[in-house]
């Protein structure tokens, strides 16, 4: 952790602030509804930028949740913070997908083992190939076993981390559906790429919020504050 470079340019926390295992969903008010209705002890480590952080306690163990917006630039800024700069080890994102085959609801949870992605994040790190952004696998096994105690409805499986949220499939192409990708979302392929490069643990926790096969969708009001789902199985893996 450099403690000479903080607070860094986008988060104002001072040492110790943040916890080790940190939830981020996209939305900084979803964060704020995390804070609100699942922590104890909660302080507000970061208001820059309105991407609001906050530290607290879950069941008597430390935990912090912060915002990211979106896309993989976005996250790929805080996630190297939060790493490098402030020693966190566990980073799960907390955030909605869209929904790419017929068997993955509305409502649904995913789990990201696998991150494909259209950016040319991964570019950055100068690999002499193509890398493959996958989770890890000690929290995965934890979130499969929080979700099954739950009999929470769950898919795992590779996602696809786009760049474009207004997108449509060229025609002539293979569709990322028919190479088994369950959903589509902004962050996990940047999350997945800095937790690797920096020696942390990552894990894409995503509710479905539409469907790309059948056009259900749910409001923006739902997605801050209603999918609690997720929210319960990240925060057992602290």
């Amino acid at each position: 952790m450099s403690e000479n470079k903080i607070p860094t340019p986008h988060i104002e926390a001072k040492a110790g602030e943040i916890a080790e295992t940190i939830l981020l969903p996209g939305d900084p008010l979803r964060a704020k509804y995390i804070a609100d209705h699942f922590l104890t002890d909660v302080k507000q480590f970061n208001s820059t930028r309105n991407m609001l952080g906050f530290t607290g306690s879950y069941k008597g163990k430390p935990v912090s949740v912060m915002g990211t917006g979106m896309g993989c630039p976005s996250i790929g800024i805080y996630s190297y913070e939060l790493i490098h700069f402030y020693g966190c080890k566990n980073l799960i994102r907390v955030g909605t997908a869209g929904g790419l085959t017929p068997d993955v609801k509305v409502r649904d949870m995913v789990f990201g083992m696998g991150a494909c992605t259209t950016s040319s994040y991964v570019r950055q790190f100068g690999l002499p190939g193509d890398y493959s952004c996958i989770c890890s696998y000690e929290l995965l096994s934890k979130a499969v076993k929080a979700a099954k105690e739950r009999a929470f409805t769950y898919h795992v499986g590779n996602i696809l981390s786009s760049d474009m949220f207004y997108s449509k499939e060229l025609p002539a192409g293979t569709t990322w559906a028919k190479m088994g990708v369950l959903a589509v979302e902004m962050e996990a392929a940047a999350l997945y790429s800095n937790a690797a490069y920096g020696g942390a643990n990552a894990l894409c926790i995503l509710t479905v919020s539409d469907s790309i096969v059948t056009g259900e969708a749910t409001t923006a009001a739902e997605r801050q504050s209603t999918f609690t789902n997720m929210m319960e199985v990240a925060l057992e893996l602290v």
